[in-house]
């Protein structure tokens, strides 16, 4: 969904803050999927003053600050900081509408190739990505797509331990082959997967980039594959 000016503001104060969504949740007294579903579903349409007092509070604002526009009291978001043409600030501020949230998951303790599909109650933050770079350079569509953290070294060189990852768990089939999040029956886990041609059964290798692991075969229905990986991150 396109966040409005009252839940950017939410985003942005968050952020500040140092903290993220699922703790803000829990710290207000709410379930830890509380705020990232009010930001990126909508849900609830309106925070509840009790809930928004409490968030308000923990963010060091006045409640009104993060209070709708419709309502009575609301403050208009912040037009200008110190130092800073009010013009300049209005045009950052409308760039705002073309971005959406992507959930960022923690799936290390995953139980279940659903992890990244049925696991958006864990999601621990959100990334704030341009819509048309997801529609147009991704070719995906925000509500398929999560962030989840490597771990462990079977990728490296390519992808190292602590990189974020941007999964599109619509594409489930190794064709062109690719980076692919798989579940191994272990865990949820990042492999190069490619499908073998003319192969009866259909089957796929599995390789990790590090040659310190071993590449493998398996029939293709015995793969879970949750998605394929479209863009990396990582702190230099």
């Amino acid at each position: 969904m396109e966040l409005d000016p009252t839940r950017l503001r939410v985003m942005k104060l968050i952020q500040e803050r140092g903290t993220d969504l699922k703790n803000a949740s829990l710290a207000i007294g709410r379930n830890a999927a509380y705020l990232h579903q009010y930001v990126t579903r909508g849900v609830p349409k309106v925070l509840p003053e009790d809930a928004r007092e409490a968030l308000a509070a923990l963010l060091g604002v006045p409640d009104a600050e993060i209070r709708p526009p419709s309502e009575p009291g609301a403050l208009p978001p912040p037009i200008a900081e110190q130092g800073e043409p009010a013009p300049v600030r209005r045009r950052r501020s409308a760039a705002l509408d073309g971005y959406v949230a992507i959930a960022e998951l923690d799936v290390r303790a995953s139980a279940g190739p659903g992890a990244l599909n049925e696991g958006l109650e864990d999601a621990k933050a959100s990334w704030i990505f341009s819509e048309a770079m997801i529609r147009h350079e991704f070719r995906a569509k925000p509500e398929d797509l999560r962030v989840i953290t490597i771990d462990g070294d079977s990728m490296q060189p390519l992808l190292h331990s602590g990189d974020r990852i941007l999964v599109d768990t619509s594409q489930r089939v190794p064709v062109p082959p690719g980076i692919f999040v798989i579940w191994d029956g272990m865990g949820v886990v990042a492999k190069r997967v490619e499908h073998i041609p003319n192969s009866e059964p259909a089957t796929v290798v599995i390789k990790s980039v590090n040659p310190d692991y071993q590449t493998y075969e398996r029939v293709a229905e015995e793969v879970s594959i949750i998605g394929r990986v479209i863009w990396a991150a990582r702190r230099l």
